[in-house]
Order: C-alpha cells, then sequence, then structure tokens
C-alpha cells in the first residue's frame, strides 16, 4: 500500500456527515473532502454554511425531523451522483440524574442521538443497497458500554446507537454494506457549551484521567472515521472501535 493510497483513500466518494457544523463533525467533512470526497455537510445550525465549497454543499436541517434524511440523500445523489458514506455524527448530551430528568428532556436526547441516526441509516442505506456499495460510521461513545452519575439518558441513547449498528450491520452486509461506530471518548468540541461556559475545559481535564493522560482533538477521530468509510476497512463489520484513550480498558 502506498502513501497515495491512505492519503486518497476516500476520493472520488460521496458522503453524508450530519453535525457537520463544529466539532467532530466538521473535523470529518473537511478531512474527506481533502481526501478527495464530496460531502454533503449537514446541522442544525446554520453555521454549517460556512463549509460551503466546490464539492461540499451544506444542508441546514434537523437530522430528526421528517424529511431531513430524504433531503440530505437526495442532494447527494442530485449535487455529486450518488452516495458511498454516511456519518452519523450528530449527537448532543444532558447532565442530569435520572429522577431530575423530563419526558421532553429525555426526548430531546434519544432524538438526535438515536432517531436521527436511524432516520439517516434507513434512507442511506436504500441507496447503497442499490449499488452493492456503501458505508456507514456512527459517532458512538464509551458511554455506549461505561457510565458514570447525571448521564442515564446520553448512556441510555449511545447504547441504543451501538445495538443499532450491530443489528444494521447484519442486514446490510449481504448488500455489500458495512457499518461500523466509533465508541468515541472524550474530545474536546463545543457539545456542552448548551449548559456550561467552561464546556471545552471540562472535557479536557475529564479526559485527563483516562490511561492516555488526555481528550482527543476532533481531528483524531475524523482519521478513524476516513478508515473505517474506506475501502482499506473491508473485513471490518458491526464493530464499536474503542478509541477514548484506553478509558475503558479495566484496570486491575
Amino acid at each position: 500500500m502506498t502513501q497515495d493510497t491512505v492519503v486518497n483513500e476516500v476520493a472520488g466518494k460521496v458522503a453524508i456527515v450530519t453535525g457537520a457544523a463544529s466539532g467532530i463533525g466538521r473535523a470529518v467533512a473537511e478531512l474527506l473532502h481533502e481526501r478527495g470526497a464530496k460531502v454533503v455537510a449537514e446541522d442544525v445550525n446554520p453555521a454549517v454554511e460556512e463549509l460551503a465549497r466546490d464539492g461540499v454543499a451544506p444542508l441546514v436541517a434537523d437530522v430528526a425531523a421528517d424529511g431531513s434524511a430524504e433531503a440530505a440523500v437526495k442532494l447527494a445523489v442530485e449535487r455529486f451522483g450518488g452516495l458511498d458514506i454516511l456519518v452519523n455524527n450528530a449527537g448532543r448530551i444532558i447532565y442530569k440524574e435520572l429522577v431530575e430528568l423530563s419526558r421532553e428532556e429525555w426526548d430531546w436526547q434519544m432524538q438526535t442521538n438515536v432517531t436521527g441516526a436511524f432516520l439517516h441509516s434507513r434512507e442511506a442505506q436504500k441507496v447503497m443497497m442499490a449499488r452493492r456499495s456503501g458505508a456507514i460510521v456512527n459517532i458512538a461513545s464509551y458511554a455506549s458500554f461505561f457510565a458514570f452519575p447525571g448521564i442515564s439518558a446520553y448512556a441510555a441513547s449511545k447504547g441504543a446507537l451501538a445495538q443499532l449498528t450491530r443489528t444494521q450491520a447484519l442486514e446490510a452486509i449481504p448488500h455489500g454494506v458495512r457499518v461500523n461506530a466509533i465508541g468515541v471518548g472524550d474530545v474536546v468540541t463545543n457539545i456542552l457549551d448548551h449548559f456550561r461556559e467552561d464546556g471545552r475545559e471540562f472535557l479536557a481535564e475529564h479526559g485527563a484521567k483516562a490511561p492516555i493522560g488526555r481528550a482527543a482533538q476532533p481531528r483524531e477521530i475524523a482519521e478513524i472515521v476516513a478508515f473505517l468509510a474506506s475501502d482499506r476497512a473491508s473485513f471490518i463489520v458491526g464493530s464499536v472501535v474503542m478509541a477514548d484513550g484506553g478509558m475503558s480498558v479495566p484496570i486491575g
């Protein structure tokens, strides 16, 4: 394998990336584009329009709203001629103990982290199955398997996403479509900014508790996405690839 093969691992492919306005999603959209992919960058935040350029088509939409997944897939097919990659990155988090959660907050958490991924996976897989080729990468979490107090809704949503990944993978692989996820640890992003001003600092401090001693930067996760979305990962099916700095490794 040559260095050019790695650098251009997604060249000529068409991708949809949700939650692309900032953080991991933005890093993924930019990296895939750098490596030769055409990208539909979707986010509820209008700031996603800043990514507009040749080969990147922004879409302002709520991933959990009816019609958003169909619109994203239609844009990919009509603008760029097909669809090869879906990255379900859009996510939210609530820090509240279970007894303090309202029904509305629970639904708010689930709609983006699970329902949005379901809707986009369903519509993307239809196109990929017809082409008998494609890769779906879900951004899960170490909270898909582990937890700590205050993240009951988030942990439940990421656990559901891990199981969605596994089940869809079994259904999709006979049609040439690979589905995998990444069990992401603490990454320095703006995901906590809706309820605390020091969100990035908190994530950096919490990440320092991992065996690696630090939180990740979004580009580090984007590199794993690019690998899983490429033909280099052709034998990886239904996996949750842990990228959490060792946070999930049992310590005796």
